[in-house]
């Protein structure tokens, strides 16, 4: 059966859309942090449909309310009042800390960047716009324009005029050597080089991801953004933070990732964690700035009936059981357990992350070159141990950890152990084929 499905995928499904593992695995159930193959095998989900399933699979609250609107109306268009969209949209806007905030739905987080990008253009009259290197914003035209790496560029073509900026990337960058401090200033004066020489100087924004995803999980320091959006403010550019993987308190310590910055954005994108699963993103942001458009607009799907109820119960669920003090624990306690490869095991270059977000990058032993085949390895290795974890990183050499945010401490401590001996086994692995 699951040869005859991987066969059909490949006979109707872009070459393009890549699947995990030497045999890809089809999953069929859920129930909290854990998945079912069609085979019958049971794993820890510790990627979230890439960091989508936030509270869990099949939480009985959410599923309810899901069950309950499907049972009465599944959609009507932005054409009529949605009362569950007006309601999630009242909560975003309060809980996103911008002032005078409005709210657009839409259906991804791909989406979701396209309409912001559209309505910083519009308030500020420019394509011109600030991304950052190892960047990723979507699969559409406009975001994968603003993406920074090269791995998920399909084209130079483009609607906008794009310049890329340090990422804040400590493991890489040339600037590694210098303190925190020294190294924020460093990235946020070769900003100011680029505005002064590379651009037009009427730019519509900058967009940034507090915490690189697809690009293998970078943390900058504290701080970062605080100094990059000083830059910003003195030539009147717009800041886009985009928390389609940070937001909803999956980082543990704040409930938006650019709370650790000292700052509060001009728009916000989300998507991902908030539906749980279901197709729902958007913007959130001031405005002056969402009002900008001039002509008519709408979203056919976007704020549905059935994904704006889901998401509301799933925002009610995260909330009331304060999934992001669960995140900030269990992803501490993760950290302190996975850390200490870095020092004993070649393959580990870094191990990072904030809460339930993180990522260790995997290396040529005693070097920083990219090692993609130990990651491979490793995502093989962590299967046969019943644990799933995804990779990124511009060369896919990341390991990246992010099981919904409901984890408990002991399936934490199991995953741990499994990922551990993973590693350990892709390393051993690795050296024997060198010798």
């Amino acid at each position: 059966m699951g040869d005859d499905l991987l066969a059909r995928h490949r006979a109707v499904m872009p070459a393009w859309v890549a699947l995990y593992y030497d045999e890809p695995l089809e999953l069929v159930s859920g129930d909290g942090c854990i998945v079912s193959d069609a085979a019958g095998n049971s794993y820890l989900d510790f990627f979230g449909g890439i960091l989508t399933t936030i509270s869990g699979h099949a939480v009985p609250e959410i599923v309810d309310a899901i069950r309950t609107q499907a049972g009465r109306l599944l959609h009507t268009s932005t054409a009529y009042l949605i009362g569950p969209a007006v309601e999630l949209a009242e909560r975003i806007a309060s809980l996103s800390g911008i002032p005078d905030a409005k709210v657009f739905f839409v259906n991804s987080g791909t989406e979701a960047v396209e309409a912001a990008l559209l309505f910083c253009s519009a308030a500020r009259g420019s394509n011109e716009v600030l991304a950052l290197r190892n960047s990723y914003h979507g699969r559409s035209f406009a975001a994968m324009a603003v993406t920074g790496n090269r791995s998920w560029r399909a084209s130079s073509l483009s609607p906008l005029r794009v310049n890329y900026v340090h990422n804040g990337d400590r493991f890489r960058s040339p600037f590694h050597f210098a303190d925190d401090a020294e190294f924020i200033a460093a990235c946020a004066a070769d900003l100011r080089e680029v505005l002064a020489t590379t651009t037009s100087g009427r730019v519509a924004c900058m967009i940034a991801e507090p915490i690189q995803g697809v690009g293998g999980f970078v943390v900058p320091p504290d701080g970062f953004f605080g100094a990059m959006k000083e830059v910003l403010d003195e030539h009147g550019i717009l800041y886009i933070s985009d928390e389609v993987q940070t937001g909803w308190g999956r980082t543990g310590e704040h409930f938006w990732g650019y709370q650790a910055h000292g700052i509060v954005p001009d728009l916000l994108t989300f998507a991902k964690g908030l539906g749980n699963g279901l197709a729902i993103g958007g913007v959130v942001g001031r405005a002056e700035i969402v009002d900008a458009i001039s002509a008519s607009g709408l979203s056919t799907f976007g704020g549905n009936p059935l994904a704006t109820t889901g998401a509301l119960a799933n925002l009610d669920y995260l909330l009331a059981h304060d999934l992001q003090a669960n995140a900030a624990r269990v992803g501490a306690q993760l950290q302190a357990e996975l850390a200490p490869l870095a020092a004993r095991v070649p393959i580990v270059g870094e191990v990072r992350g904030k809460g339930l977000m993180i990522g260790i990058e995997l290396v040529v032993p005693h070097t920083t070159r990219p090692n993609p085949a130990a990651a491979n390895l490793v995502l093989e290795q962590a299967r046969r141990r019943g644990v799933l974890i995804g990779k990124g990183g511009l060369s896919g050499n990341v390991l990246r950890i992010a099981p919904p945010l409901s984890v408990s401490s002991e399936q934490a401590k199991q995953a741990a152990g499994a990922i551990v001996a993973a590693i350990e086994a892709a390393d051993g692995a690795l050296a024997a084929a060198r010798a």
